[in-house]
């Protein structure tokens, strides 16, 4: 994963990131909502928040896009695979910012983003997990394709709470079946 690729779906562009996304990142990954609904983001986001960002992006075993409209090529979000080759599974994470939650565009970035993990990166099992507080994330981990595996009670501590992590996963064979 030394280059990180550009992915397209019917609606959205995913992209590498580059500095030049940072006045727009700000904005979006800022709010307290977002940041509400993720363990690594942190609130208030910062400039150097975002710059220590980039340069984590360009990790070869990481691979985080900036999710952007096809029409207007604006930035809504973010998505990532962190990889673990000896495993050959990776962690799916994504975030939008709040103007664009409800249109469905996590379900399809994050389908893609699985497709390109079984397809490209040749990956046994990806996983993914979200605070039990949004049942959203759920939602979308389920259309597309994957299953609950469990809650982890109290497991992560999201400022000065602990909270319950629900993880989801889905097999090759299984999106392999579902195409």
């Amino acid at each position: 994963m030394s280059t990180q690729p550009t992915l397209e779906t019917a609606r959205l562009r995913l992209r590498p990131y580059t500095e030049a996304d940072i006045p727009e990142l700000l904005p979006l990954i800022g709010t307290r909502e977002v940041a509400a609904t993720t363990l690594r983001i942190a609130h208030p986001y910062t400039e150097q928040d975002a710059r220590a960002f980039l340069q984590l992006a360009n990790d070869p075993d990481k691979l985080w896009l900036a999710i952007t409209q096809r029409s207007d090529g604006r930035q809504i979000g973010g998505i990532g695979l962190r990889v673990e080759k000896q495993h050959q599974h990776a962690e799916l994470g994504y975030w939008l910012g709040v103007p664009f939650w409800g249109h469905g565009y996590a379900t399809e970035a994050a389908n893609e983003m699985v497709r390109y993990g079984f397809d490209t990166l040749a990956l046994h099992r990806i996983f993914a997990s979200h605070f039990k507080h949004n049942p959203a994330s759920g939602r979308i981990l389920t259309k597309i394709g994957m299953k609950h595996e469990g809650c982890q009670r109290e497991h992560l501590r999201k400022w000065d709470q602990f909270v319950d992590s629900e993880l989801y996963g889905i097999l090759r064979r299984e999106w392999e079946v579902r195409e």
